[in-house]
C-alpha cells in the first residue's frame, strides 16, 4: 500500500502543481502518467537507500520547500535512473546541481558501507553495513583560528557529551549519540559517531574545523614541519593537508603549493582562505616540471607528496569509478609510473631533509613498489624513517624495511584507506 501511496502522492502533485514535475525528467518521454508511476515505483524500491543518501546529504534541511517524496523521485532520477540532461529536470535542476556532489559521494559512501560495487546490490544488503560503515567522523580543529579547548566547549553548549582522550580504537567504534572523544593519537582531532553531519555546523563554515579523516592528517603530522620552514605541496589540491601544513606551521615560513586543475587551485584558494592560511603560494604548475635548482626552493627543506593515485582507498570515488578498488592493470601502471617519477623528482632537491610520500590507494603497485624503486634509485642518500611504532597496519612486507611504512583501513584503523611512507636524508647536503 506504500507503494500507491506514495505514487497517488507524486502524481496528485503533477495535477495539482503544473509544471513542479511536468518537464522532470526527460521530459519528452513523459507522455503518459504510466511513465511517470513506473518511476515513482522504482524510486519507492529504492525507498530506504533514498533516504539514507537524502538524509545524510542534507537535502531537506537545505531546501525547506522541497517535500520528501518529491526530493526521493529527483534524487532516484539523478543517482540511479537515467540522469538530467540536455533541457530535462524543469526547474528542479538547478537545486539539484547545487546538491549533486554531495548526493553521489554520500550514495558512493553508503556503497563502501555496505561492501557493495553495484547500485542494485543495496536491495539486498540494507540490513548488513560492511567495516566501513563503523568509520568515525573525524573533526580536525583549525589551530589556525581556534583551539581545541575552545572547539570543545562550543561542542558541550550545543549539547554533545564530550568524553575525554579515547584510550583505544575500541572507545572511537562505540561512540553513539551526541558523544565525542579527542582522539588518541592526534592532539587536535575530535572524533564523533559514524554518519554526524557537521557540514552546516557554524565552526565548519567559519573555517574553525576541517573535515578530514584521520589518515589523511597522518602525512602532515608526520613530516612534522617547524614554524619557519620552507615546505613544498607537490600535489596540492583539494587542500586540506595544506592547510593542515600551515598549522603546523603557525603560518611562519612558507609553503609552495602546486598543482595542474585549475579549477581544483580556485576551490582550494577558497578553503585555505576560509582557513586563514597566509602562509603559502598557489601555482598552477606540473611539479616534475619545477627545477630543483630554482632558487627560490634552495631553502626547502620538506615536501609532502600526495600524487594522483587509483583512489581504492576513498568511498568517494567509488560512485564515478564503480571498479576504482580493483583499477586494471594498465592502469596501475601509468599511476605507478607518475608517481615514481614525481617521487624521485621530489628526492633531488638539494636541502630536502625529510619527505612524506602518501596515497589514498589500497594496490602495492601505488605503494610500497613506488617506494622501494625510489629507494634503490637513491640508494645511501634517502631511508624509510620507522614512524608509529603502535600503529597497528604496517607496510606489505615486499622489501627489507617496509614495515616502517604505515597503512590503514577501515577494518583495522577505523579510518579510510591509505598508505604513508616517510623518507630522511641519510647525511646532510653537500
Amino acid at each position: 500500500m506504500a507503494l500507491y501511496a506514495t505514487a497517488a502522492s507524486v502524481l496528485a502533485g503533477v495535477e495539482s502543481r503544473r509544471g513542479s514535475i511536468k518537464g522532470l525528467v526527460y521530459a519528452s518521454s513523459f507522455q503518459n502518467v504510466k511513465q511517470l508511476y513506473a518511476l515513482v515505483c522504482e524510486t519507492q524500491r529504492y525507498s530506504s537507500v533514498l533516504d539514507a543518501v537524502i538524509t545524510s546529504a542534507g537535502l531537506l534541511r537545505a531546501e525547506k520547500k522541497l517535500r520528501p517524496h518529491l526530493a526521493k523521485v529527483l534524487v532516484y532520477e539523478l543517482l540511479l535512473g537515467k540522469g538530467f540532461k540536455g533541457g530535462s529536470g524543469g526547474r528542479w535542476k538547478p537545486l539539484l546541481d547545487r546538491h549533486q556532489a554531495r548526493l553521489k559521494a554520500e550514495l558512493a559512501r553508503l556503497k563502501v558501507h555496505r561492501g557493495v560495487s553495484k547500485n542494485e546490490d543495496l536491495l539486498q544488503v540494507e540490513s548488513k553495513p560492511g567495516p566501513a560503515s563503523q568509520v568515525p567522523r573525524f573533526v580536525r580543529v583549525n589551530t589556525l583560528k581556534t583551539c581545541c579547548d575552545d572547539a570543545v566547549d562550543y561542542f558541550k553548549r550545543q549539547g554533545f557529551s564530550y568524553q575525554g582522550r579515547a584510550s583505544s580504537l575500541e572507545d572511537l567504534r562505540a561512540l553513539k549519540g551526541k558523544c565525542f572523544l579527542l582522539d588518541p593519537l592526534l592532539p587536535e582531532l575530535l572524533v564523533f559517531p559514524a554518519q554526524t553531519d557537521l557540514h552546516d555546523h557554524p565552526l565548519y563554515r567559519a573555517g574553525h574545523l576541517i573535515l578530514q579523516d584521520k589518515a589523511s592528517c597522518l602525512p602532515a603530522v608526520l613530516l612534522a614541519p617547524p614554524p619557519g620552514s620552507h615546505v613544498i605541496d607537490a600535489c596540492a589540491a583539494p587542500g586540506n593537508k595544506t592547510s593542515h601544513l600551515a598549522a603546523l606551521l603557525k603560518n611562519q615560513g612558507k609553503i609552495f603549493a602546486f598543482d595542474l586543475d585549475a579549477g581544483r587551485l580556485a576551490s582550494m584558494a577558497t578553503l585555505l582562505a576560509r582557513a586563514g592560511v597566509s602562509c603559502c603560494e598557489l601555482a598552477e604548475e606540473d611539479f616534475l616540471a619545477i627545477s630543483p635548482s630554482d632558487q627560490r626552493y634552495r631553502q626547502v627543506q620538506y615536501i609532502l607528496l600526495d600524487p594522483s593515485c587509483s583512489g581504492s582507498g576513498m568511498a568517494t570515488r567509488r560512485l564515478e569509478e564503480p571498479r576504482a578498488g580493483t583499477p586494471s592493470k594498465a592502469r596501475l601502471q601509468a599511476l605507478a609510473g607518475f608517481q615514481r617519477r614525481a617521487l624521485c623528482h621530489a628526492l633531488t632537491f638539494p636541502s630536502l631533509q625529510r619527505l612524506v610520500y602518501s596515497t589514498c590507494s589500497l594496490c602495492q603497485e601505488e605503494n610500497e613498489d613506488v617506494v622501494r624503486d625510489a629507494l634503490q634509485q637513491n640508494s645511501g642518500t634517502f631511508r624509510l624513517v620507522p614512524v608509529l611504532p603502535s600503529w597497528p597496519h604496517r607496510g606489505l612486507g615486499t622489501f627489507p624495511g617496509a614495515e616502517r611504512c604505515l597503512r590503514a583501513s577501515p577494518e583495522t584503523t577505523l579510518t579510510g584507506g591509505f598508505f604513508v611512507a616517510v623518507l630522511e636524508r641519510v647525511e646532510a647536503p653537500r
